[in-house]
C-alpha cells in the first residue's frame, strides 16, 4: 500500500506522479514552487510514500553499500546495511493503479533510489509522457547494461546529478558520475528527447528543488 499525498490543482490533466520516502516530505513545498515557476502550466503533485525505500524501489536486488555499518548514502536518511530487495515491479502495478485516467497526462519522477525507479519504470510502461530521475542512484549494479538492452517507452527524461556526488571514497557510490554519463548518452543514441543538467553540491543538497527543477521541464517541453 502506497500513501497517497496530492498538492495543487487536483482537477488538471497534468499529474506529477513522485515516489517518495517520510524523509521526502518536508522537501514537496520547495518542489511545488519550483515546478509552478518553470512549468507555465497548471498541475496536480501526486506524492506516493513507501515505507521500505530499499525494497520497494530496487529493480532487482543489490548487495548493501556499507555492508555491516549505518549510513545514509543513497537516501536523505535511510540505512544502506540492509542491502536492496526487489519490490519495484509490485510497486509499479501500484503506481499504475494511480495513473489509469486516461484523460489525463502522467509524468513520474523521483529523487536518489526513487529517480532510479523512475526511470527504470519507463522501461516497463508507456503510461508516463516523461520521466524525471533526479540524482539517481544509477550506480545500481546492472543498471547502465539493463539501459542498453531494453527499450524504453517514453519520450521524454530528465537526468541531473550534483556536481559533487561522484566525489566519494564509497567505490560503488562514486560511479555514479560515469553511469548516468553513460546513460545519457544511450538515451542520446537512441533518440529520446532528454537532458542531463548538473547542480551545485552533493547529494543532500536542495532535493526538493532539483526534482521541482526536472518536473517543470518535462512540463516545458511536452505540449
Amino acid at each position: 500500500m502506497l500513501t497517497r499525498y496530492d498538492y495543487g490543482d487536483t482537477n488538471s490533466r497534468n499529474v506529477l506522479i513522485q515516489l517518495v520516502g517520510e524523509h521526502d516530505l518536508a522537501q514537496l513545498p520547495d518542489t511545488m514552487e519550483t515546478v509552478s515557476a518553470l512549468a507555465g502550466e497548471d498541475f496536480c503533485l501526486t506524492a506516493l510514500k513507501v515505507d521500505d525505500w530499499n525494497r520497494e524501489l530496487s529493480p532487482w536486488k543489490a548487495p548493501a553499500v556499507f555492508p555491516g555499518r549505518q549510513a545514509a548514502v543513497d537516501a536523505l536518511s535511510v540505512s544502506d546495511e540492509e542491502g536492496f530487495g526487489d519490490g519495484a515491479r509490485e510497486t509499479l502495478d501500484l503506481v499504475l493503479e494511480a495513473a489509469s485516467d486516461a484523460g489525463k497526462r502522467y509524468f513520474i519522477g523521483g529523487y536518489s533510489l526513487a529517480g532510479l525507479f523512475a526511470l527504470w519504470a519507463v522501461y516497463q510502461t508507456d503510461a508516463f509522457a516523461g520521466a524525471a530521475a533526479v540524482s539517481p542512484s544509477v550506480w545500481f549494479p546492472g543498471f547502465v547494461d539493463y539501459m542498453k538492452k531494453k527499450e524504453i517507452l517514453t519520450g521524454k527524461v530528465y537526468l541531473s546529478l550534483g556536481d559533487r556526488e561522484e566525489r566519494t571514497g564509497n567505490p560503488v557510490v562514486r560511479t555514479v558520475g560515469r553511469c548516468i554519463r553513460e546513460g545519457y548518452e544511450i538515451l542520446e543514441k537512441n533518440g529520446v528527447d532528454s537532458v542531463l543538467e548538473w547542480n551545485k553540491g552533493n547529494h543532500f543538497k536542495d532535493p526538493g528543488k532539483r526534482v521541482g527543477k526536472g518536473f517543470g521541464w518535462l512540463l516545458g517541453s511536452v505540449r
